[in-house]
């Protein structure tokens, strides 16, 4: 079922479409780990959509942005990887369709087209997300600072182990919080430009997701021996970046929700940018076919229709 939506070439209408209407509906009813696994996935092929899409799935973006984004003082509950996976997938999807965000969030973006929507005041939307992305920040801040100090509590632990078992206890906690600074810094970047009546929407690769390895270009070097052949890898400086993969998978982003867990005074925590799109030509380079192949998954499921309120999932 999967193949006509991610085959080369195949436009992602058809899923952004049913899922749009038939997964984000029910989404309150999915499994927290496939929760987690579509909005990664979301994420990842959002700097891959057309402006026609992005457009039409926006909405609901937004939707499971304030449900996930708490309003201050309310003691609701937060989730950090739900938020870094949200407001990564809104400014990407946001930076093909600015002024839509005008009747979702009290934006004033002028592109002169009809959907700029100045002429109505959706400034009552503005002053509420404005306060959910200030709440937002203020539990990252206080997170990241008890992160930190677990941080340097590990180090410490570290120099005292003694057994290898031990040891590898304290790495693995080291790197939870490594991934959970990651996804709080991710958090603040992301919200920093949304606080303007005009914001700059990220459509780029400045942001790096927490659960994506950082890929480091190799370096050739400038001494080539005479009589040697220069290799392929430093001549085309792909180096080991072909290599990469996708992270460290989902056991690795349960353990960091779990040390995030706790942490945010609100309750319960857990803790690319703009590639070529599918418009054009309708084809994606290989980077998008990556990310449009992490949800090969969810059109496999058995699914039964909306109204049921049910989706079956293995």
């Amino acid at each position: 079922m999967a193949l006509p939506f991610f085959l080369r070439g195949a436009s992602s209408s058809r899923f952004l479409n049913y899922l749009n209407k038939h997964i984000v509906p029910v989404f309150d009813k999915l499994p927290d780990e496939r929760k987690l696994d579509l909005l990664k996935a979301l994420a990842e092929i959002s700097p891959f959509t057309l402006p026609q899409d992005s457009r039409q799935i926006l909405p609901s973006v937004v939707q499971l942005l304030k449900k996930y984004m708490p309003r201050r003082r309310s003691g609701e509950e937060m989730n950090f990887t739900y938020v870094e996976c949200l407001l990564y997938t809104f400014h990407h999807l946001a930076h093909k369709a600015p002024n839509a965000t005008n009747s979702l969030c009290g934006y004033k973006i002028v592109t002169g087209q009809p959907s700029d929507r100045l002429g109505e005041d959706f400034s009552e939307l503005n002053t509420d997300f404005i306060e959910r992305l200030n709440s937002v920040e203020d539990l990252t801040r206080a997170t990241m600072k008890k992160l930190t100090q677990g941080m340097a509590e590990h180090n410490k632990a570290m120099a005292a182990a003694k057994s290898d078992e031990a040891k590898d206890n304290i790495k693995t906690q080291k790197q939870n919080t490594t991934t959970g600074l990651r996804t709080c810094n991710n958090i603040l970047a992301m919200t920093k430009p949304l606080h303007l009546k005009t914001p700059s929407f990220i459509g780029d690769k400045s942001v790096n997701l927490s659960w994506k390895e950082l890929t480091k270009p190799s370096v050739p070097s400038t001494t080539i021996q005479a009589g040697v052949k220069r290799p392929a890898a430093a001549a085309n400086g792909s180096g080991n970046m072909a290599k990469k993969g996708r992270g460290a998978g989902g056991l690795h982003n349960q353990l960091v929700n779990r040390a995030l867990q706790g942490i945010s005074y609100g309750g319960r925590g857990g803790p690319r940018g703009r590639g070529r799109g599918r418009g054009q030509g309708g084809g994606v380079d290989a980077e998008g076919e990556e990310a449009f192949s992490k949800l090969d998954a969810f059109p496999q499921e058995k699914m039964m229709n909306r109204d049921s309120a049910v989706i079956e999932l293995h």
